[in-house]
């Protein structure tokens, strides 16, 4: 195996990263990222803030781009390195992320026609436009199909893909009716890469669809057609036309074209594993076992655990879902996360830009925030501000920040923005424990896990738990690539390819007793502030607060 290796393509939300790792154990030996060209850092923007779209072109220019690059620096780095000793390719992306596709599975906006269009376009993970479509199909299953929901934490979100097919239908019904399909990015890009792009071919992974869609082989796959046409009878019509053919990462599309490996420099024919979303193969890379909750740290958080089939498991309320194979064959995969976290952080350094004239940076705050103890700021935060996807599952909510004094600093609201995040991996740890997935350990990846010992030890000191951090800096890349390893043949399984080609740091954040006796202290302030807001029954309910808010904000813009 010394000599062989795999591609993992990582789609996040401002680029795509191409990692070329050995397969024999796990040496990332090159790396290559493009940024999105459309759009601002890739994002196609509007004055309505819950819009988030991307130009799907952007996707195939990635891969060609980035896969050119990482073979080229890896011919620098490796001696005697070839492009043909590439085996297999693996592909992760951000999700829920659909967009419709014609007749023979090309993206609406390739058309002249809906070339600008921005709802021809992929509807981006944190579009958040389908609000109101995702409370009405809430609101139906409740009524129709509670197991719809018991599957997916008893809520179904405006991040989702049938929130924004609806949405889509009512607001852009021309893109809707010019649409034969949609398929998720993660689906995309593999059929794109295999030329299986037309829906006699085209494959969906379990991921996707379990996750975001709604699918499961207890109901017979996508929600039953009586169901979607109680939303609208088009709904139901699409569902005829979209796959049955749904696998899970231990299986291949197909082989690389001809043409793709004209345009990449590699060898036509190695397999393309079938896609899933970015959080699901970081944990892969993360070495994700029973008992082990890996969190994927970037703009958002993804956190997975998994749990063998074998066992009888509950349905947890407030998760993103629980999809058999969604994250490892023989494993359910458990999802939950936060809407908002580098994005909280990213927003006060870079659009508040504290310090004037003299900006202060990430690393500016963060050590400056070092200094300070729990609780010594009187400040407490809600990490919404960008919704909660995790356990309320409500996008309509919003951040907070409550005790600042004329006093109040900038790294004292920093601290409060980082605390309040660690806040919300604590409630969501609770929660997986009071339905009996425990976890024994936790494995962190992604840029902060990497760059922030600040917030590491924080969330320690919060959780009242060690946290890890992954070896690789790229984990949701090098999860594509052991999917790339498995499909190529090299393992028989994930297991032993994990055994291989995963590892963690042997820094440890290890929590600190005074700390931690503060923070449980500063967590119950916390819960009565994410209950009152969040529920409409909590004590002293404030439920209607931000709700309202954005309603006048809404009425007024308009």
């Amino acid at each position: 195996m010394s000599n062989q290796y795999t591609i993992g393509l990582d789609y996040g939300t401002n680029s795509v990263r191409a990692l070329i790792v050995n397969v024999a154990n796990g040496a990332e030996v090159a790396a290559a990222v493009w940024t999105y060209a459309h759009g601002t850092e890739g994002v196609i923007l509007a004055r309505d803030p819950n819009l988030a779209r991307q130009h799907p072109a952007d996707y195939l220019t990635g891969a060609e781009t980035t896969i050119r690059a990482a073979l080229a620096a890896a011919a620098r780095n490796v001696r005697g390195f070839s492009p043909s000793q590439v085996i297999g390719i693996g592909v992760d992306t951000t999700g829920s992320t659909p967009l419709p596709v014609d007749k023979h599975g090309q993206p609406l906006a390739f058309a002249k026609k809906f070339a600008a269009n921005p709802a021809a376009m992929a509807w981006l993970w944190k579009d958040h436009t389908g609000v109101n479509e995702a409370s009405e199909i809430t609101a139906l299953a409740r009524k129709m199909r509670p197991q719809y929901l018991a599957k997916c934490g008893g809520t179904y979100s405006s991040e989702w893909f049938w929130s924004k097919i609806l949405r889509c239908l009512r607001v852009a019904p021309a893109v809707f009716n010019a649409a034969y399909a949609w398929v998720e990015l993660a689906d995309f890009v593999p059929a794109a890469l295999t030329g299986t792009e037309h829906p006699d071919k085209f494959v969906a992974g379990v991921c996707a669809a379990g996750h975001k869609a709604m699918w499961n082989t207890t109901w017979g796959g996508y929600p039953d057609a009586k169901f979607l046409a109680k939303l609208d009878p088009k709904l139901a019509a699409l569902r005829e036309r979209l796959t049955t053919r749904v696998w899970s990462i231990d299986r291949s599309v197909g082989g690389l074209t001809p043409d793709w490996a004209r345009r990449t420099g590699l060898t036509a024919g190695i397999p393309v594993a079938v896609g899933a979303f970015d959080a699901h193969l970081g944990a892969v890379g993360s070495g994700v076992a029973p008992g082990t909750l890996v969190k994927i740290i970037g703009t958002s958080t993804c956190d997975i655990a998994i749990a063998p089939t074998t066992k009888k498991l509950a349905d947890v309320p407030g998760l993103c879902g629980i999809v058999d194979g969604s994250v490892l064959p023989g494993h359910f995969g458990l999802e939950a996360g936060q809407s908002a976290v580098g994005d909280i952080f990213n927003w006060w350094v870079n659009y508040i830009q504290p310090g004037g004239k003299n900006p202060l940076t990430h690393r500016d705050l963060d050590a400056a925030a070092a200094k300070l103890q729990p609780g010594e700021s009187g400040l407490i935060a809600l990490d919404w501000n960008n919704g909660n996807r995790t356990i309320l599952v409500d996008q309509r909510l919003t951040g907070l920040l409550v005790g600042q004094t004329l006093y109040t600093t900038p790294v004292e609201i920093y601290r409060a923005l980082v605390e309040a995040t660690a806040f919300g991996a604590l409630t969501i740890i609770n929660r997986f424990e009071e339905y009996g997935v425990k976890i024994n350990q936790v494995v962190n990846c992604g840029g902060i896990a990497e760059k922030s010992p600040l917030t590491m030890q924080i969330y320690a000191d919060v959780t009242g738990r060690p946290m890890r951090v992954s070896r690789s800096a790229q984990t949701c890349a090098l999860g594509s690539a052991i999917a790339g390893a498995v499909v190529a043949g090299v393992y028989p399984g994930y297991a032993p390819a994990q055994k291989a080609m995963t590892g963690l740091k042997p820094v440890i954040y290890r929590p600190n007793a005074r700390a931690h006796a503060t923070y449980r202290e500063l967590y119950q302030v916390y819960r009565k502030l994410h209950d009152a807001f969040g529920t409409p029954d909590g004590q002293g309910s404030l439920f209607d607060v931000m709700k309202h808010l954005i309603d006048i904000r809404t009425r007024v813009r308009k």
